[in-house]
Order: C-alpha cells, then structure tokens, then sequence
C-alpha cells in the first residue's frame, strides 16, 4: 500500500514498504514547462545529486535517512522511513507555547553544530529550514537529522555557504516569530564546529545587508 505523505515543488512524497520494511518514496515528477529533453536531464542530475549527498553526509557523522533503492526510469528513491521523529518546525511550535525554550537552546544549538559540520565537508543544502531538520529523542538528549537535499550543491564557497545560513534565518524567524534568541543559539553551534566560522559570519552580514537594501529599493 502506497499512501500520499506530502507533495513539494520539486516532488512527492509516500509511504510505502521495500523488501518489507516500511520506507518513504520520494518521486520527481515531470515539469511541464520544460522541455522534455531538458527536464529528463535536469531530474535526472538532481536525483542523482541527492543520493550522493545523502551519502556523504552519513560519512562526515551527519545523520539522513538511508538510503535503499535508486530507481533512474521512474525517478524515485526509496529510503529509510524515521518515524520516531518530529519536524523540527512542529517541535519548535510545541515548546515555544510550553514555555520550554531551555530544551529548545539545547537542540539548536545541535543544529546549528550539524550544519557547521555540512559545511565543512562542503555541502550546501540549498533549502535549509525548520522544515528539513527532523528531531530524534536519544535517552538524555535530542539529536537532529536532516532531510530534503534535492537543492543541495557541493561548495567550498564562503558566499554559499552565507546564504545558506541566511536562507535559514529568513525561514526561521519569519515561521517562528519572535525566536532570534533561538537562532542566536544555532548560530553559537555552527561558530563552534565550523571551520571558516569567522569568514562565514562576516559573509552573513554583508548578505544581510545586502537583502535590507533590496527590500528598502522595493
């Protein structure tokens, strides 16, 4: 049985078992206002780019879902199903209303650690939002997985790097208002495990700069 779990710009996602394990099936479907030829290439390239991503993020200790199963002709991957997690959007939304923003510093912080070391091994995710980290409860502790790297680049670029992090600021405070002390903590993460966190920063705040322009030219 194969059950609808959500649909995005770039894809749709199910539930569905493979060799009889539950798993998800993350399906590109075809873009119509591209050519036919153009768009087989380009779905092809990302789909493929995905898998190695997701692969050399578990190498450098960062924790995605497994992949099974690549399937090129229906442009579909099959991977591993995390149903003992939260979206961290949903789990930021919950202790925010609780009033529980100690537990929420500590797992940003986490995450902001786990993006610093995405970084280091190069790996622009493209898309980063509350949305595409997941939340795993260990025994004294939450740990963070990420997800969705049908964007994601290698790059060894400081100004790539700067607006990944800005892409997350921007959809962090704008979905979870009045939270930057939260992000102040991811951002205390990153500085503390990225390699080239001084370059980094510095190339944040002139991307930030630069966005309050474009927003004040209109």
């Amino acid at each position: 049985m194969t059950t609808l779990v959500s649909q995005g710009a770039e894809g749709r996602l199910f539930e569905t078992t493979f060799l009889g394990r539950p798993c998800l099936m993350k399906e590109r479907f075809k873009k119509s206002y591209r050519h036919p030829v153009l768009d087989e290439k380009l779905t092809n390239k990302r789909l493929s780019q995905e898998c190695r991503m997701l692969s050399k993020c578990r190498s450098l200790g960062i924790r995605t879902p497994t992949v099974y199963y690549v399937n090129n002709k229906t442009n579909t991957i099959y991977m591993e199903y995390m149903k003992q997690t939260v979206v961290f959007k949903d789990f930021v939304d919950e202790h925010v209303a609780k009033g529980e923003r100690r537990v929420l510093a500590d797992l940003c912080f986490n995450v902001g650690y786990t993006i610093a070391l995405l970084h280091n091994g190069d790996i622009v995710h493209g898309d980063l939002t509350s949305s595409n980290v997941l939340v795993m409860k260990r025994i004294d502790k939450y740990d963070c997985v990420l997800i969705d790297f049908g964007l994601s680049t290698n790059s060894s670029l400081v100004e790539d790097k700067g607006v990944d992090l800005y892409v997350l600021e921007k959809a962090f405070l704008s979905t979870h208002p009045n939270s930057q002390d939260l992000f102040d903590k991811i951002l205390a993460g990153y500085c503390s495990a990225a390699h080239s966190q001084k370059v980094v920063m510095s190339k944040l705040s002139e991307i930030r700069l630069r966005g309050r322009k474009r927003s004040m030219v209109g």
